[in-house]
């Protein structure tokens, strides 16, 4: 098979998968193996796309005209007859027009959720799944959005150069991707490259905003950018994960098909576009570390474990109705604020098989005493409705009121929690939902452990009793609170989702999903090996040893401080000194208490040995900077 059939026809086999089902599908079977299909509208459903040629395409506009005008009038025929009577004849041309221009401006995700008005006329340009079975109306406008793919796509006034696909919806374009075979010579690295070096940004189609995403695609990886801009563009990762590192599982040797193939079946899916859209992609400003708007804006993309937590977090939630308890072990450099914010405003709206509302009220519990200005500003962001967010950072009766008024998510801090259990348990008749964050132990920094005691204790083994008898009050307060959940068991209107990156035995217990040999796991896990080899962490001590550190930037007094939170290694660890002259002073720094103090090297090396020394048990943590 020569290198240009080879990429040719993993291009065809996307476009098949995507056409299947429809009206120009593919002749023969698909290459990908699967079950029977649910119906459209009872979740990411593979296929369904209409077949447009590369000349259906208007690049002045940057749409498919006739499947703007096609999608128009099946589902807003009388308000595009008001229009017909102001415009006349001119009536597509005018608002194909208008249209082009409204998502120069405002993009086309603010288009896609809020439509435009056009001379008093006003159009939705897509119809999102509703919450709610009830509205007949509402589900067959749904069923009414038009999908496409086109192949090869020039979308230069310029010159002549193409995209290996682009999808739209409803005529109006949403990603694009370039596609490489390895068969060919070429990875997904040299469409990341393609991307950067080839790809004009100040070209129509590729300005922001314009299209949603832009994916780097080959048969085994895959990564995904929202912004083109030139060698500066910045991809990330979108992979499923391999053996609990980066990259995707391999294809069973029984069935055919490609390891990105999850991408065009479920990413893809006609109801997993309209729910990125409406849920998942949103739009937001960037902000300075003091928390000060910038005045930049930039589109955020979901993750694939951020995705993919959240759909099966929400799916189970939807299924088994309140009373569960779940457990999201995500290491640091997951985007955890993210996935909490996503997953929040998703329970808030969820409606069971019965088309009940799950949960009244969603209670994000942090774990810093200063409510985290992070995850608060994350969660208000990601409101689409104003006055759904509700921030509790003054008193208990504040958080009281809010409970009992049944606001729809409230943001608390982990000192609250003993209200919100007595305030939970008081009314019955009301739905929750609490999410909390690092269940385990502070992470913060605030207090830990006395790391002097352990530094002046005259041998290893004094020092370690000395560090284990230990617990900040971050600890006690976690530990009462999984005590006073383990001692009011299961309640029927309170589901709880424990987010942790490295979870106790208690929080597993507590919160995991038990196995069939008798042990317990996470609902959903994201390791720090794999967030190591997909560049969110910083690898610093090495492959043995990294993953024993959670190194993460914070801002103190000012300054960017890097903080390291530590665990025992079960590998030796060595430190490498440059020696006194190079740096006198020392440039080792331990959180101790309110303070932070610099270690001399031989306090360094002493802190080091005592900390990385193989164990078998789980060990305790601190930070360092």
């Amino acid at each position: 098979m020569s290198p240009e059939i080879a990429e040719r026809r993993f291009e065809e086999a996307i476009e098949c998968a995507l056409l299947e089902n429809g009206p120009d599908a593919c002749p023969g079977d698909s290459m990908a193996v699967r079950e029977t299909l649910a119906p459209y509208g009872d979740g990411p459903v593979p296929g369904g796309y209409r077949k447009r040629r590369p000349q259906d395409y208007d690049r002045g506009l940057c749409l498919l005209p006739r499947d703007v005008v096609d999608f128009l009038l099946a589902t807003q025929p009388k308000e595009w007859e008001k229009l017909r009577q102001h415009y006349g004849a001119e009536v597509k041309e005018r608002f194909l027009a208008r249209l082009s221009r409204e998502i120069g401006r405002r993009g086309s995700l603010d288009v896609l959720r809020n439509g435009i008005k056009d001379s008093g006329c006003t159009f939705r340009l897509a119809f999102f799944r509703p919450a709610s079975g009830l509205n007949e109306q509402l589900q067959r406008l749904h069923a009414a959005n038009l999908f496409a793919v086109v192949r090869q796509l020039r979308y230069s006034e310029k010159d002549g150069k193409s995209l290996d696909l682009v999808l739209f919806l409803n005529g109006i374009p949403t990603f694009t991707a370039e596609l490489k075979n390895p068969l060919n010579a070429q990875t997904v690295e040299d469409a990341i490259r393609q991307y950067k070096i080839d790809r004009d940004p100040r070209e129509p189609l590729l300005a922001y905003g314009r299209c949603l995403a832009h994916f780097a695609v080959d048969p085994e990886l895959v990564f995904v950018t929202t912004r083109v801009a030139g060698p500066k563009t910045v991809f990330l990762p979108f992979n499923q994960g391999r053996f609990g590192g980066a990259g995707n599982p391999p294809v069973p040797p029984t069935q055919k098909g490609y390891a990105t193939r999850y991408l065009w079946e479920d990413i893809w899916a006609r109801d997993g576009v309209l729910d990125l859209i409406r849920q998942f992609i949103h739009e937001v400003d960037e902000e300075d570390d003091r928390g000060r708007k910038t005045g930049q804006r930039f589109l955020i993309f979901p993750r694939y474990q951020q995705l993919d937590a959240v759909r099966k977090l929400v799916a189970d939630a939807r299924g088994r109705g309140t009373g569960q308890r779940y457990l999201i072990q995500h290491s640091a450099g997951s985007g955890k604020s993210f996935t909490i914010a996503w997953l929040a405003h998703q329970l808030s709206t969820l409606h069971d098989a019965n088309d009940r509302r799950v949960f009244d009220s969603i209670v994000v519990v942090t774990d810093r005493r200063v409510l985290d200005r992070q995850l608060q500003r994350t969660v208000r962001q990601f409101e689409q409705t104003l006055g759904v967010v509700e921030n509790i950072d003054q008193t208990s009766r504040q958080l009281r009121e809010a409970l009992e008024s049944g606001k729809t998510i409230i943001v608390t801090t982990l000192q609250k929690f003993p209200v919100i259990a007595q305030e939970i348990g008081a009314l019955p008749g009301h739905r929750f939902a609490v999410i909390v964050d690092e269940a385990h132990s502070s992470q913060s920094g605030e207090s830990t452990k006395s790391l002097k005691a352990v530094l002046a204790s005259r041998s290893l083994e004094e020092a370690e009793q000395e560090e284990a008898g230990a617990e900040t009050p971050e600890e006690e307060l976690e530990n009462a609170i999984l005590e006073e959940i383990q001692r009011r068991g299961r309640l029927p209107n309170l589901s709880t989702f424990a987010f942790t990156a490295t979870p106790k035995q208690k929080t597993l217990e507590l919160f995991g999903t038990k196995r069939a040999d008798g042990k317990f796991e996470a609902f959903h896990p994201y390791s720090m090996r794999q967030a190591i080899e997909e560049g969110f962490i910083l690898d610093v001590l090495g492959d043995r040893a990294g993953t024993c550190v959670d190194p993460r930037t914070q801002i103190v007094q000012g300054k960017p401080v890097c903080l390291v939170s530590c665990q025992r290694s079960p590998e030796p660890v060595f430190l490498q000194w440059n020696g006194a002259e190079a740096h006198p002073g020392g440039d080792f720094h331990v959180r101790s208490g309110p303070r932070t103090d610099r270690l001399s090297p031989d306090s360094a090396e002493q802190y080091i040995r005592t900390r990385f020394r193989p164990q078998p048990a789980e060990g305790s943590h601190s930070e360092t900077t």
